[in-house]
C-alpha cells in the first residue's frame, strides 16, 4: 500500500448499546485494541481519532499514533476529519475512516477498495458482504445497502425493504479534498432519523462505490451477543 494511504478509526466512549464499547475485553486485548491492531497490519499510517482521555490510555501501551479531537464532533466524519487535518495531509491523500467497532476487516478488501477508488469514478468507496441470514433484514444492528447495476450506492436501510440487499460494511474511502466537503454539508433529515451518515453523503449527490466482498466477514460488535460471536470466533481461528 501506498505511503499516503491513511487509515483513520474514529472512536468515542458514549455508545449507547454498550457501555464504555471501545475499552470492552475480547479475549485479553479491548476492541479498540484490536481495531487497532487488525489495522495496523493492513498500513502503517493508521491512527486513532478519540476525544477520550481512557481511550487514549488505554491504546498508550501499544501505540503513540492516538489523535485528540474534539468532544463536540456529531459524527465519526467529523472526528476523522479533525485528525486528518491535524496530520497535514495533501488533499489528494486517500483515507478510509474504519468504525473502531470493526476489528475483523480483511486486509484483502481494504486493497480492493483501494484499488476500485483510484480506477473508477466516484467520490467515496465503501463495501459490503453478503446477508448471513434472512433475520438481518429485520436486524437494526445489521445496515443494509442497495445498489444500481453499476455497484453504486441507491439507498441505506437498518430495516426494511431493499432490492437485493446486502450487508453494509462500515468503512469508506475518500480523498482529504472529499472530505473537506463532506464535513461542510448539514446533516440530512434522514441521516438524524436513521443514525446513517452516509445518507448525508449520498442525499446531497455523492457518488458512493460498494466493492463486493463475497468471503465472510464477522460481525462489527454492536451489542452484548455480537461481544459473545467475537470471543467465539477468536477462540476458532
Amino acid at each position: 500500500m501506498n505511503d499516503d494511504f491513511y487509515i483513520i478509526i474514529p472512536s468515542r466512549i458514549g455508545s449507547t448499546r454498550l457501555k464504555n464499547k471501545p475499552l470492552i475485553d475480547i479475549n485479553g486485548e479491548s476492541l479498540i485494541q484490536r481495531v487497532f491492531k487488525n489495522a495496523l497490519n493492513i498500513s502503517p499510517n493508521t491512527f486513532v481519532a478519540t476525544d477520550s482521555e481512557l481511550i487514549a490510555n488505554n491504546l498508550e501501551m501499544i501505540t503513540s499514533n492516538v489523535i485528540m479531537t474534539s468532544n463536540d464532533h456529531i459524527s465519526g466524519t467529523d472526528r476523522v476529519h479533525e485528525a486528518a487535518s491535524k496530520l497535514n495531509l495533501n488533499e489528494q491523500t486517500l483515507i478510509l475512516n474504519l468504525q473502531g467497532d470493526e476489528p475483523f476487516i480483511p486486509n484483502d478488501l481494504i486493497s480492493q477498495m483501494k484499488n476500485n477508488f483510484y480506477s473508477l469514478s466516484c467520490d467515496i468507496v465503501t463495501a459490503s458482504n453478503p446477508l448471513k441470514s434472512k433475520e438481518d433484514i429485520h436486524n437494526p444492528s445489521c445496515v443494509m445497502v442497495e445498489v444500481d447495476d453499476s455497484n453504486y450506492a441507491k439507498q441505506f436501510l437498518r430495516t426494511g425493504s431493499l432490492n437485493n440487499p446486502m450487508r453494509h460494511i462500515g468503512v469508506y474511502g475518500y480523498s482529504l479534498k472529499t472530505l473537506n466537503q463532506l464535513v461542510s454539508l448539514k446533516p440530512t433529515e434522514n441521516e438524524i432519523k436513521l443514525k446513517l451518515e452516509q445518507l448525508r453523503f449520498l442525499e446531497n449527490n455523492f457518488s458512493i462505490y460498494v466493492s463486493k466482498y463475497i468471503d465472510d466477514i464477522p460481525d462489527g460488535i454492536d451489542t452484548a451477543d455480537d461481544v459473545i460471536k467475537a470471543k467465539s470466533y477468536l477462540l476458532d481461528i
